[in-house]
Formats: structure tokens, sequence, C-alpha cells
């Protein structure tokens, strides 16, 4: 039989890494094969280009393959070493015009230089209806990918990297709707194709992501939504519904993998904003620390409790959801007959891909072991956002075989936040050669990421990482320059310059479980998850410090242009004199720029 992983489509979160405990422990660990240790001087300089901006462990090396390619997402090499991508455009990429040409690509490196040389796009373009999509694969001499409500194949000619026939519609009618409108795939060598229906909510509540609203009973998102469906890719003209779902209870699966035995694993995105929508039973950080992210293995009828129930990563089990009748994490109820994970991750990094290396080109400890790409957080608020990484973990007879430990870094640059991060990775692919690439949403990097330390090396450290650095949470958002305070702010008739200075506390969670700076940013310059406050442009309301004060005071159910609802006062305990100030002052970041 044919390994499965060479099929994969190679895919589209307390700590803020390991616990405090486990990475004294890898520090210390000599005898570990991923001890942190930091990397030999002169290491970066040794690679070409530095690798890329990203740190590795010692003996990687990274070469940016190809560059500003649009959103890229999920990656496939296909046995002849082509790699090729599937890129995504739309409402969450605030609809900027996406490079032209196809959003599908194939990028060759034609003189071993490990850099694309043939970059050539295929497929619809956005004139002609298409949005992209995150999910690719290879399987018989074909292009899987998906493209909006689609899993289409396009044959691939013998003398071409491009396809020169329009593509064949193998599944069609795949929900768009809600939070997780992405569709990652993965084919198995008999041609099963696995495809993630995300869930179109945060927790099946009755009002999504709103204070204190319980969940359906029950949950129909889980009818058609939230697990994984099974196709046949040898067959066109399938359609979706729900009879093909293969496992239930996964809230936004995204990475897939098999394992040299055949087993399928994938990666969970756990829920968001426990303390924002239930301040009774958590605390702002408790809610940033939990729930895990997790890998699960896929068996058929396996439910993995989602929205019933969230992984406890600390407590090492599934405790029920407070929609759902929790206490705050100590009831299980239901969720004792649910599926655990198999290995858990620090709360909302954001597990976007999933890739279990089956190369020899790296060394031995890492040989079956597992990759997972983190988007990065955005619901850590009050604590710094975590991820913006790749981990590598070690695995075993199909279970986690030690801590993870930290592979690759440095992708956000000097702030990891989703509005400012320089890079977020999406994709991991392996080539024929053992190769591991690495995609970025952001501005459409690919990483090639190969080893040139001691041959037969039973170990490597994993990168240096200044995590005092990458904690520090960055200055006063205003943005006007990295010195300003909110003395150099206009004051809202009816305010106080005190009233910003506390404004700006609570925007920036020191007081008041403030969680603010989480969807705007600390520089409020916005993001995926909500608009800038300093643009001068008003979403919601028309501006005025009494406007900007009831949407901070009433929250914004039903945003107009973002996926992520603000609960009232943004989730957190503000009391009225609060609310006041933090409108004072985003009034007056609003109004810097003309003061």
């Amino acid at each position: 039989m044919q390994n499965p992983a060479a099929l994969r489509p190679n895919l589209y979160r307390p700590a803020a890494a390991v616990s405090a405990a486990s990475f004294f422990l890898l520090l210390l660990a000599g005898s570990s094969a991923f001890a942190q240790t930091a990397a030999p001087a002169g290491q970066a300089a040794s690679c070409p280009g530095g690798n890329g901006g990203i740190t590795l462990p010692s003996g990687f090396c990274a070469t940016v393959f190809a560059d500003n390619l649009g959103h890229v997402r999920h990656m496939v090499v296909a046995p002849n070493g082509v790699l090729y991508v599937n890129t995504w455009s739309g409402r969450y990429y605030h609809n900027v015009p996406p490079p032209p040409g196809g959003f599908l690509i194939a990028l060759k490196d034609d003189k071993g230089a490990g850099k694309a040389d043939v970059i050539r796009r295929f497929g619809p373009d956005i004139a002609h209806g298409s949005a992209g999509g995150t999910g690719i694969g290879y399987y018989k001499g074909a292009i899987y990918a998906e493209q909006n409500d689609k899993i289409v194949r396009y044959a691939l000619p013998a003398d071409s990297p491009v396809p020169s026939e329009p593509s064949q519609v193998v599944v069609s009618g795949l929900p768009l709707t809600g939070d997780h409108p992405m569709h990652p795939f993965i084919i198995d060598s008999q041609g099963d194709l696995y495809v993630d229906l995300g869930s179109p909510t945060n927790s099946c509540q009755i009002e999504n992501r709103m204070p204190n609203s319980p969940g359906h009973q029950p949950c129909t998102e889980l009818e058609t939504r939230a697990g994984t469906w099974r196709y046949d890719a040898n067959k066109t003209g399938q359609h979706f519904s729900a009879a093909e779902r293969y496992v239930t209870g996964l809230r936004n699966g995204e990475g897939f993998a098999f394992d040299s035995s055949g087993r399928l694993f994938a990666t969970q995105h756990g829920r968001d904003q426990l303390g924002q929508n239930f301040p009774r039973l958590y605390t702002s950080q408790q809610s940033a620390q939990q729930p895990a992210e997790e890998i699960v293995h896929e068996q058929k009828g396996a439910d993995f409790g989602w929205p019933e129930c969230y992984y406890d990563r600390f407590q090492k089990k599934l405790v029920l959801a407070p929609e759902y009748g929790g206490d705050g994490g100590k009831a299980v109820g239901v969720c004792a007959q649910k599926t655990p994970p198999i290995a858990a991750f620090p709360a909302h990094w954001a597990p976007n891909d999933l890739l279990i290396y089956s190369g020899t080109a790296f060394p031995t400890a890492y040989r079956g072991g597992a990759f997972v790409a983190f988007h990065g957080s955005w619901n850590r608020a009050p604590e710094p956002q975590g991820g913006y990484n790749v981990v590598f973990q070690p695995l075993k007879d199909g279970k986690a075989a030690g801590d993870f430990a930290v592979f690759a870094d440095g992708f956000a640059g000097a702030v990891k936040e989703p509005g400012q991060a320089a890079f977020r990775p999406t994709g991991l692919a392996q080539g024929p050669d053992g190769a591991l690439y690495i995609s970025d949403d952001v501005h459409g990097r690919i990483w090639r990421v190969t080893y040139h330390g001691p041959a037969g090396a039973a170990r490597a450290a994993a990168p240096a990482t200044n995590t005092a650095a990458a904690n520090t949470r960055p200055g006063p958002p205003e943005g006007l320059n990295p010195n300003a305070d909110v003395n150099a702010l206009p004051v809202p008739a009816g305010a106080t310059k005190q009233q910003l200075a506390l404004g700006q506390r609570i925007y920036l969670g020191e007081t008041a479980g403030g969680t603010c700076s989480g969807c705007h940013g600390s520089d409020a310059r916005g993001g995926p998850q909500a608009p800038s406050l300093v643009s001068g442009h008003y979403v919601v309301g028309n501006g005025s410090f009494q406007s900007i004060k009831q949407v901070v005071a009433d929250g914004v159910p039903r945003p107009h242009d973002y996926e992520v609802p603000m609960p009232p006062k943004g989730g957190a305990p503000l009391s009225d004199s609060d609310v006041t100030a933090v409108a004072a002052y985003v009034w007056a970041i609003g109004h810097a720029a003309h003061h």
C-alpha cells in the first residue's frame, strides 16, 4: 500500500508556549531530543538570507522559496517536486484585491537553488467569481482544490506543471456561512477524500458570542457542520449532504495528516471567549488560557465534544461548556463519553495545518512526529498573544510521546498580534527530498527548510526564543509615535485627562479585565476581527463621544464587515465609569491625527 502521507494535501491556543515547569525542563534536559538551547553564534549567517527572518533549531536553514503570492493557505508537493498552493481572498482579508491571475499556483525550483524560478497561476480568478480557498491535494496525477463551495480537480499533463483542460467538480454545495467557511481536505491512497466543515458559530449559542447566551438544544449545526465529511476522490458530481459525515464535534479542523500506519489525524481550534461570554465563571486570565488547541485521532463515528465540551489542558480532560451547564471547569457530564485529543497546546494559538514527517532528511528524532503551523491568537487579551510559530510534537503509536517544542519562530516580527504580525504560518508541506515548506497568508511568503547538521544526528536543539521580548506589551496604541502618551491626545467635551489615562489602561488590559486590544490591536489599527479605531472612519455609530460610549456599552452583536461580534463592554466587567473612560480614549485616538 502506498504511504498515504505522500498523498496528503499538507494543509489551512495556561501559558504563552509551554508551561513554566515544562519549559524549564526543556531548557535543562540535555539528553532530550528537543532540548531548548541557544543556536550557535553565526548560525543565521551560515544560512543564505538569514533564514528568511525566522529562527530554527541548530543545523536547520530556511530559504525564501517564493514571496508576495497573495494569501497563501495550504500546499501540496507532487511526486515530481512541483509545489502547488491554494490562495484565498474575501471578507477575512478585507476584500483587498488579490494578485492578478488564478488563485492556484504551481511553483518549481528548476535550478536547485532553494527558490522557485517557475511560478504559474491557474484556475478561475476573482473576475470569474472565484474567491480561492484553503484546501489543496494531489491524487492520481491530478490537483484537487477548494474553490468557493466546491472541491474540483485538474488533470495534469505530463509536459506542464499547470493543467491545460478545465476542472471537473468532485463535490459541490459545501457550506460557506459563518465563522469558519473554509474547506481543508486530505485524500488517502484509496481515494477517500476527507473534508473539514468548521462550525458557523463559536459555541452554538442562541446569540453567537454574546454574554450568557445558552447553547441551542440540540445543536443543529452538527447536522451539517463541525466535523469531517468523507467523499470519493475518484468520482465527480457529488453533492454535499448530512449523510457523508465521518466524525462530529470538531469545531474547526483545518489541518489533516496520515501517519505511516494510515491513521488519520486532525487539528482542532478550541472555542473562544469563555470569559467574555461568561464573566461570572471565568476571569479574563482564565479565558486567555483555556481551552486547549488539539490534535485528534479521527475514526469513523468519533465525537470530539464540541459544543458541549472543551478540553482543559491543565486538568487534562474534557469538561462541560458553560453554554451547556458547565460551572467554570469542574463539571464533566456528557463529556465523559466524548473522545479526548491525543495532544494539546496553549489556548487560542490557532493550529492551521498539520504534517507528520515521513522523510529521512531531518534527524531521526523528527521522523514520525507532527509539525503544527499555528496561525496566531487574538483572544488571549489581556495576556500577550501567542502562537505565530511552527511547533514539533513527538508521536509514537498514534499518541503524544512527550511535550511539544517550538521548531520555527519569528514569523510575526516585533509584535505578535493579528493586525501587526509580519507573517502568519498557515500551511505545511513535505518535498520528495524531505524538505519542509511553510506558508504565510499575510504577504504570501513560502519558506523551504532543510537540515545541514551532522549526518545521522539523533537530536537537534529547538530555537532560542526571546520570551521576554515576545511577551512585552507594545507601547501606546494611538500610533502617533512610540513615546506618545495620553497627554498628547485631544480630550472630548465632558471628559478629563484622567479618564483618558484610565481608558488607555483598560484598552491595553492593564486594569478592569479589558480585552479591547485583542480584536482592535494594541496599536488600535484593527485586524481580521475588528476595524481600526484610528482611521477616522466609523463602521458603527457616528463617531461622537456619546455614540462611542453607547457602542461600548451595548456591543456589536452583528458586525457589518467582520466575523466576530463584540459583546457588551467587550465582555469585560466594566463599570459605567469604565465605559466612559474607554469611550473617551477611543474618541481621542480617533481624533488624534487632527489634533
